[in-house]
């Protein structure tokens, strides 16, 4: 039986011109530190590396709910600039850079912390509230937002929670879709699910990230100089039959993370 949820939205946008697509979320403060994860519930959880769980990282934004059972953090959605044309409307997501120099591009990814003494387990779900839509109410119709090659992670990798390994097309507006479960037991402490992996992975985890590069070839860079990767784990598909304006689409998406009794 689901008791409570704690629920996260993310306000996502999609910019279609000039060639181009992006998705983006609300910022906040900064994150800085390193060192080891604690397992004591100090009410607010480092965010770690999802493929190497013991190293602490920055990506650079705070998005966290509070409580025994949480969300850290939940990567920002970004399809960066695409050309789009009759045919091309497959893009692959940005994958998730960290302020880390020594931490390489990740996939998109969520920080879940349970440091409730029930142990009673949790579900995780994703909805999409409404279809991409512009202020002036055009819409992406058809547009189907999917996360594939999902898995979790933390340092003990006892209790492992349960991520689905089916991929996760949002082909309907407003349903809610199961991502990852505990049951009563497990889930406990500090967990990473991730959709995607580096090929640099130990997690024996497909490779999904390719290097980013611009129209003659040469690398991308973020503002902190650090190669952008993309993530074929994300993606954002448009039917050819809809038509596409120079315009801002917006959604908001909404992770829900449901505890057990």
């Amino acid at each position: 039986m689901i008791k409570k949820s704690v629920i996260f939205a993310l306000s996502s946008v999609v910019i279609l011109g000039c060639f181009g697509v992006k998705t983006s979320a609300a910022d906040s403060k900064q994150l800085d530190g390193k060192g080891n994860v604690s397992v004591s519930d100090s009410g607010k959880s480092g965010i770690v590396d999802p493929e190497n769980p013991e190293q602490i990282v920055d990506p650079g934004d705070e998005r966290f709910t509070e409580g025994s059972l949480r969300f850290d953090y939940v990567s920002t959605l970004d399809f960066g600039k695409v050309k789009i044309g009759p045919k091309n409307r497959k893009f692959n997501s940005r994958a998730q850079n960290f302020k880390n120099e020594e931490t390489d591009a990740r996939g998109f990814f969520l920080q879940i912390s349970d440091f409730r003494d029930t142990k009673s387990g949790w579900t995780l779900q994703v909805k999409q509230e409404s279809q991409f839509k512009t202020r002036d109410y055009d819409e992406l119709s058809g547009a189907v937002l999917s996360f594939d090659n999902g898995w979790a992670n933390n340092q003990n990798k006892k209790g492992t929670p349960t991520v689905t390994r089916n991929t996760i097309a949002i082909d309907n507006i407003g349903q809610s879709y199961d991502v990852a479960n505990a049951a009563s037991g497990d889930g406990t402490g500090i967990w990473s699910i991730a959709f995607g992996a580096s090929d640099k992975n130990k997690n024996n985890q497909k490779a999904t990230l390719k290097p980013e590069k611009d129209s003659k070839g040469a690398p991308v860079v973020d503002s902190n100089g650090k190669s952008v990767f993309r993530n074929s784990a994300v993606t954002l598909t448009i039917p050819e039959s809809t038509k596409v304006l120079p315009k801002e689409y917006q959604t908001k998406i909404t992770w829900v993370l449901a505890e057990l009794q």
